[in-house]
């Protein structure tokens, strides 16, 4: 092989293997929310506390979130939600696996957003559900990585075996209605493992 050719293969090989870096989520820069709707018109917000995530080289990303980790507000309700809804002590973590675009997540420059809807699997309560995420994704001047829901996603209690659950946590505070179909959001931020 010309010498000079075996140069430029491998200046090419090292600049594609560290376009974009392994990233791992910073906990606190980062959440996961979601709302509850009683009474056919009452809101609340609640979110999760505990969180771990990265995303792969190859554009592979995982968020774990600790159901135990449930914050309403309420600690009787955060208690019920994970003894009757989540049942944490068979379930422990809802699991969010996305495939990003590696040429896309390689291209992006500091300051540059990009909305993609990409492939998702919520898995949660036993159960694994394919759905569609609309995200935001900004390169950020760490660095780093922040990936956003540029709209709710919903999350549907049927498609998860939780609405005994939902039952169950009605029932305990004697309310007339609980929904089964929950908006969740995101803002997660990523910082380069790269040292």
């Amino acid at each position: 092989m010309n010498p000079l050719y075996r140069t430029f293969a491998l200046c090419a090989l090292t600049f594609s293997a560290s376009a974009f870096a392994d990233w791992s989520l910073d906990v606190k820069q980062s959440t996961v929310n979601f709302v509850s709707i009683k009474k056919d018109s009452v809101g609340e917000v609640h979110q999760f506390k505990q969180l771990s995530g990265n995303i792969d080289a190859d554009g592979t990303a995982t968020l774990s979130v600790a159901l135990a980790s449930v914050d309403s507000g309420i600690a009787i309700r955060d208690e019920r939600m994970q003894k009757f809804l989540f049942e944490t002590t068979k379930f422990a973590t809802a699991e969010i696996n996305v495939k990003f675009p590696a040429k896309v997540l390689a291209a992006m420059k500091t300051g540059d957003s990009r909305v993609l809807d990409v492939d998702a699997t919520v898995s949660l309560h036993g159960k694994s559900v394919e759905q569609t995420w609309p995200l935001t994704v900004i390169k950020t001047k760490a660095g780093g990585v922040r990936v956003l829901t540029h709209k709710p996603v919903l999350i549907n209690a049927a498609d998860f075996d939780l609405t005994g659950g939902i039952a169950k946590l009605k029932e305990l505070a004697a309310l007339p209605s609980i929904a089964t179909s929950v908006p969740v959001t995101v803002d997660l931020s990523f910082s380069d493992k790269t040292p």
